[in-house]
């Protein structure tokens, strides 16, 4: 098709406004999904998606719409994440665009991820139509969602369309405003092929199947391409779009999105935002995707060491069809060997485990997570450490820095005092608050990463009944009282439970980590001592109490003499066997602890 007649446009929202029943309605009203093939929440392929209501993966489809002038149009369409944790994802499908839909639910307005999507699309210098979605319901409040829209994110509000994907209405106007608004792509002027790899996945039978958006030439079956970051050529087999199945075609011309396999076996060949070209003439790369940097780091073990190679090669797999995830080789005293792997946030961390059980079947247990911080050493070194097991002396130290992240929270009015409180207790510094509206505010903060892990956001929600939102940016290093926390079982320090907590809050974790360990350390002959020590500094203590044998029984009346005999004998047994006695520590107890 010529490009005249093509449009690549993205949805972009918050989480839960309404982006995949919006696609969903596109799909239906321009008869790309038949009435018995129409289901809820149709992109979504992947059970973990349907089961939690969220896009996970950014999905590309292709649409044939006949305007009302009575020209037949190419729309592309990739449905976007809202998530923070998958932002990655959506800088990745706006590349590939012209243009965005910007969905905002008329009850709950603008919300913390729509403000960062909006600036992620700027960048992209796209052309954004802003659609207030969820007209239809009993507490929608447009007029205030338009004023938002003007106040917050400085777009016109009459160029906002009125729209209910879950009862159809505006999707007319939706479409035109697509064909008007969206410009048409334009090549790039470069003599060849130039095509831009947005995402891929693997495929047993196919290899690796790369999705592209062409810039310029165009991509046949039977073609020599070269990749450009690793230089490898391949031979192209088949190329083709998504409906949303992916369907075979003869070619795939300028502006149009689209995939094609080429016999590659290794996902290692294919780095997303690389440049395909043809391998005659090659035409030079398009500017990529900026580098990902992992957020949050934690080491994924298989629970049954012989998987070990079924893990890697998953994880291979599981990096082709989400590059934000990255894995290196690492191994522990108390876990065997692993994977320390990087990820943008927990809810990522938490997909990506979720997904390895299911689609690969592996059986793996995660160790705490942590973050990067850098080791200013006494000589000026500067060192990046991200397991606590390669943190140097505390001598050789002079500084210890962690990563900082530029929160923003929008809440209603009255939680203000609790946002606050919460901020603080994560030791966090609030920098200013903004009035959004009549009932939200917005406060942005600086917080060390590390104090966001685990339970944030989840506080958020709680203390805010649902409608506090969050959004995160990393905003550089800080320097910190950070120390090193050991956990000691019977006067050996183990790897697998140190971490790198600051001073203030190393007693109360030292303290609740040395407490569930007493409940899975079974019991020996001897007592075991659990201690949490802070370099050479003990600051919480347990203790495992022995089994007693009652060595006194056979004693029947006679001296007291006689019994104190029987008793310190004993006692020096046991004080002997605690001194060459090794504590086993069961893989069952590992894994409770860094469940707890």
């Amino acid at each position: 098709m010529d490009t005249a007649h093509i449009r690549n446009f993205s949805i972009i929202a918050h989480i839960d406004h309404g982006k995949t029943t919006l696609s969903d309605r596109l799909l239906h009203r321009t008869g790309t999904i038949s009435d018995r093939d129409m289901q809820e929440q149709l992109l979504d392929s992947m059970d973990l998606e349907r089961e939690r209501g969220i896009t996970i993966k950014a999905h590309p489809v292709t649409m044939r719409y006949v305007a009302r002038n009575g020209e037949t149009f190419e729309l592309n369409l990739i449905d976007t994440p809202g998530h923070v944790d998958f932002a990655y994802e959506v800088s990745r499908s706006l590349s590939a665009c012209e243009g965005a839909l910007l969905i905002v639910d008329a009850a709950q307005g603008v919300e913390a991820q729509t403000v960062a999507n909006v600036h992620l699309a700027m960048k992209h210098d796209l052309a954004i139509i802003p659609v207030i979605n969820k007209i239809d319901l009993p507490h929608a409040n447009v007029p205030q969602t338009k004023q938002q829209l003007e106040e917050i994110l400085a777009i016109p509000a009459d160029m906002a369309i009125l729209a209910s994907a879950k009862e159809g209405i505006g999707i007319d106007e939706i479409l035109e405003a697509i064909v008007a608004r969206i410009p048409a792509p334009k090549p790039t002027g470069v003599a060849g092929l130039q095509a831009s790899c947005f995402d891929s996945f693997f495929d047993t039978y196919k290899g690796v199947v790369t999705h592209v958006r062409i810039f310029n030439g165009e991509l046949r079956p039977g073609m020599a391409v070269k990749l450009l970051y690793s230089g490898k050529s391949f031979e192209v087999k088949e190329v083709g779009s998504f409906n949303p199945k992916p369907y075979a075609r003869e070619r795939l011309e300028v502006g149009e999105t689209g995939y094609f396999t080429a016999n590659i076996k290794s996902p290692k060949d294919v780095k997303m935002g690389d440049t395909v070209t043809d391998n005659r003439t090659p035409a030079p790369a398009l500017p990529g995707f900026q580098e990902i940097h992992p957020m949050v780091f934690s080491g994924l073990y298989p629970i049954n060491t012989a998987d070990y190679e079924h893990l890697k090669a998953s994880l291979a797999k599981l990096q082709l069809n989400d590059s934000a995830f990255v894995y290196q080789a690492e191994s522990s005293v108390a876990l065997g060997f692993g994977f320390r792997c990087g990820f943008l946030g927990l809810l990522h961390l938490e997909i990506v485990q979720e997904r390895l059980r299911r689609e690969y079947a592996m059986d793996i247990i995660a160790t705490y997570p942590s973050v990067v911080y850098k080791v200013r050493l006494s000589d000026g070194e500067l060192k990046e450490i991200d397991n606590p097991a390669f943190l140097p002396e505390v001598t050789f130290i002079a500084e210890i820095h962690e990563p900082m992240v530029k929160t923003f929270i929008i809440c209603p009015n009255e939680y203000i005092g609790d946002m606050m409180a919460l901020i603080s207790e994560k030791r966090g510094n609030l920098d200013h608050t903004e009035t959004l509206d009549a009932r939200r505010v917005m406060l942005t903060a600086l917080v060390p990463l590390n104090e966001i892990l685990i339970d944030f956001h989840d506080r958020i929600k709680s203390l805010t009944r649902g409608y506090g939102s969050m959004d995160y940016e990393h905003a550089g290093y800080r320097a910190s009282d950070m120390v090193k926390l050991d956990i000691l079982v019977n006067g050996e320090p183990v790897d697998a439970f140190s971490c790198i907590v600051h001073r203030d809050k190393a007693e109360g974790r030292g303290r609740a980590l040395a407490a569930k360990l007493k409940e899975v350390i079974p019991r020996q002959q001897f007592a075991i001592a659990i201690q949490a020590a802070i370099g050479g500094k003990i600051v919480a203590r347990e203790t495992v109490s022995a089994f007693r044998k009652d060595v006194t029984a056979k004693c029947y009346g006679g001296d007291i003499s006689r019994k104190r005999k029987l008793l310190e004998k004993q006692k020096e047994g046991k004080k002997r066997m605690k001194s060459i006695g090794a504590v086993n520590i069961p893989q069952e107890a590992f894994i409770e602890v860094l469940k707890a």
